[in-house]
């Protein structure tokens, strides 16, 4: 079947935007296709630094014919519905048309044929209105094309578009049609420096070879490997080893067509700068790779470089300019980093009485005070030294207004456990610097000092309670203040530190340090305490639990332990998938909707203790028994916090529960009866209670 060709070649488009590019071109054109009927077998779009490309195989040469039947007016109608109808089917006459009965009466229809059109000609419909309204999230326009002013809109200057359709057997077709005065043909360039001259190009196969002849490799991945392969190859020949970057490889792929590895060096005195500093310099400035001494795991003077040219030198030119300019990069980072340990972390505080946080949550200096009082309510906690915990948070925020990280926004909170360090101050201080930030994602890591959890945890609880009380929630996709983040990083650091904590408490207590006060302040923990369940879910789903539990086990109420939410839920979740939990469960929802149905029949609960002297079937008598022993038994299972042994408790339900409902009419003609034997439902659900609300947890 035949073969697509695309290329739009341009000026260099940024490296951020080409993988995004290149779906986007495949999407957008498969869609299309299939939208016309023309369902291919398979699609893969390329990019490199001057162009996009696309080839799509399998295509059909020509769209299937269309029928359609077409209802007209009913049998009789007046002259101008028929003729009306008549025009939109194309037929000439009536006699063309069939009668179709119906209880409304009898209707014309009309048979309409649409033959289909050749995919070439389909393709050069739609390819054009793609390229002028392609998705660039910045675009711009250039000067006039053959005397007239220019109208398309691209990424950069397009200069060529190659677009080639047909059998790999046959010589393929150009698909003819023009965007701002470019006209599609077959001829595309190699490479800017080492093959600028143009190539004839027939279809995809050929033209990947004749690029790659051209210096030019099309696929991405590919690119990435020859980069990462050599690098690794060039530091391990001298005995190093490179410092892996994904992030940096992505981008340093898209720089190139043609990726040659060097290597090149800087002084050694630059190394007494902390070495996060040197690779932030190397890295963000010349999109380098940092190398790092195999037996220290320090950095070396050594950095990695990828040219775009095959340098008749051997690229001694190209190391050179690249070391002339990381060099004085290097100067001022290590001059920021010296004129920085000079002025001590908490001089630097004052300043932040000028810097507002949030207009309405008043300035830095407020909100670190804030995050001081609470750290060290936090303290005892979590077994943190109260003093050092207060110390931390005081510190925390000082690196902010450093030299370096005015520079390297990145290495805040590193930068601040430098400073503390070199400044003398006890470790878990300087440490908490840093990891008062964490965790800032699903994978980031947890802190586990005490100094740091106490801090970490004092900072993100503030930001939630003073966001909340200012009503400034997340809402649907919108989260500016990445409140969603912070909440996944308050329950990381309890569940991950099995830490004991009631959030509503320390919630009032972050609420009391606000000069601002919400409407409701008696409303705004439990509020708050929605928003982490609905975290936590996501989190536990994440790991592979079911939310429905979470749902269960808040159902309860007064659940702000978050470390025995989670216990509760795995122990819950463990009883579930037995055979004992997966029929109590049943029973149970057999009970709820029970009580459900005849409550709202009779318009009353049927709260109350049943009277035992209407128990008049061993089944009940059974039943009412083991409530009372079980229900003892997983009350004070879940007071020892032993929820394994209150689920244990539960399953000794199952039997008497499964008998009852097999053996007993609850709904009995005696009214006493059947209001006793309701209630002794409702005991099976109150029981049940102990652990969690299994009417939230679904079948």
């Amino acid at each position: 079947m035949p073969e697509l060709l695309l290329e739009l070649f341009s000026e260099e488009i940024p490296a951020r935007m080409q993988a995004k590019a290149a779906d986007d071109l495949r999407r957008l054109v498969t869609d299309k296709l299939v939208a016309e009927g023309l369902v291919y077998e398979g699609a893969k779009a390329f990019a490199t630094p001057r162009r996009l490309a696309l080839t799509v195989h399998g295509i059909p040469a020509r769209q299937p014919d269309l029928k359609t039947e077409r209802r007209g007016p009913k049998v009789g109608a007046p002259e101008a519905a028929v003729q009306g109808f008549l025009k939109a089917t194309g037929l000439k006459s009536l006699d063309e048309a069939k009668i179709q009965r119906d209880p409304k009466g009898d209707f014309y229809i009309g048979l309409i044929e649409k033959p289909g059109r050749d995919a070439i000609d389909v393709l050069a419909e739609i390819l054009p209105v793609i390229i002028r309204t392609f998705p660039w999230p910045k675009s711009m326009r250039w000067g006039a094309r053959s005397g007239k002013p220019g109208s398309l809109s691209w990424v950069r200057p397009l200069h060529a578009i190659t677009a080639t359709f047909g059998l790999e057997t046959e010589e393929p077709d150009v698909v003819k049609f023009e965007v701002d005065g470019i006209e599609t043909g077959q001829t595309t360039y190699g490479h800017r420096f080492m093959a600028p001259d143009a190539i004839s190009v027939r279809r995809f196969e050929d033209y990947e070879a004749k690029l790659k002849a051209a210096k030019v490799i099309l696929d991405p991945q590919a690119r990435k490997d020859i980069i990462f392969a050599d690098a690794k190859e060039l530091t391990f020949a001298q005995g190093f080893e490179l410092v892996e970057d994904q992030v940096l490889l992505d981008e340093v792929s898209g720089l190139v067509e043609w990726p040659v590895v060097m290597m090149g060096s800087f002084e050694a005195e630059y190394l007494a700068i902390p070495d996060e500093v040197i690779r932030a310099t190397i890295r963000n400035n010349q999109k380098c790779f940092v190398v790092k001494d195999t037996k220290t795991g320090k950095l070396t003077n050594k950095f990695v470089l990828t040219a775009n040219i095959e340098a008749t030198d051997g690229g001694k030119v190209i190391v050179s300019g690249n070391e002339r300019v990381i060099r004085p990069r290097l100067s001022d980072a290590k001059f920021f980093y010296e004129t920085d340990l000079k002025t001590k972390l908490e001089d630097r505080l004052p300043k932040f009485e000028q810097i507002v946080f949030h207009e309405k949550l008043g300035t830095q200096a407020a909100r670190i005070g804030r995050i001081e009082r609470l750290a060290a309510e936090i303290a005892p906690l979590v077994g943190a030294d109260v003093a050092k915990a207060t110390r931390a948070a005081h510190l925390a925020k000082a690196d902010l207004l450093t030299e370096v990280v005015g520079e390297f926004p990145e290495v805040q909170g590193l930068m601040g456990k430098y400073y503390a360090l070199a400044q003398g101050e006890d470790a878990s201080v300087a440490a908490a610097c840093e990891e008062h930030y964490k965790p800032q994602g699903p994978t980031d890591r947890v802190p586990t000092d005490p100094v740091s959890v106490a801090v970490a945890l004092a900072d993100k609880i503030d930001t939630l309670v003073g966001f909340w009380a200012i009503d400034e929630k997340p809402t649907g996709s919108k989260d500016p203040y990445a409140l969603r983040r912070a909440a996944l990083g308050v329950i990381r650091l309890i569940a991950e530190n099995g830490l004991r904590l009631s959030l509503t408490k320390v919630a009032a207590s972050a609420l009391a340090g606000l000069l601002v006060k919400p409407a409701d302040a008696t409303r705004l923990p439990s509020d708050l305490l929605a928003f982490f369940a609905d975290r936590l879910k996501v989190q536990l789903r994440e790991q592979g639990a079911r939310h429905d539990l979470v749902d269960a086990v808040f159902a309860l109420g007064g659940q702000d332990d978050l470390l025995m939410i989670v216990r509760r839920v795995e122990a819950l979740g463990k009883f579930l998938e037995s055979d004992d939990g997966k029929n109590l469960l049943a029973g149970t929802k057999r009970a709820s909707n029970i009580l459900s149905i005849e409550e709202k029949k009779d318009k009353r609960s049927f709260d109350g203790a049943p009277d035992a002297a209407l128990y008049g079937l061993t089944e009940e008598k059974a039943l009412a028994k083991a409530i009372g022993e079980v229900q003892a038994e997983a009350s004070a299972a879940v007071a020892k916090e032993d929820f394994a042994a209150a689920m244990s408790a539960m399953a000794k339900l199952r039997p008497p529960v499964d008998a009852f409902f097999d053996k007993v009419r609850v709904n009995d003609d005696d009214a006493k009866v059947r209001e006793n034997r309701l209630k002794l439902l409702n005991e099976i659900r109150s029981a049940t209670r102990a652990v969690a609300d299994f009417s939230k947890i679904q079948d």
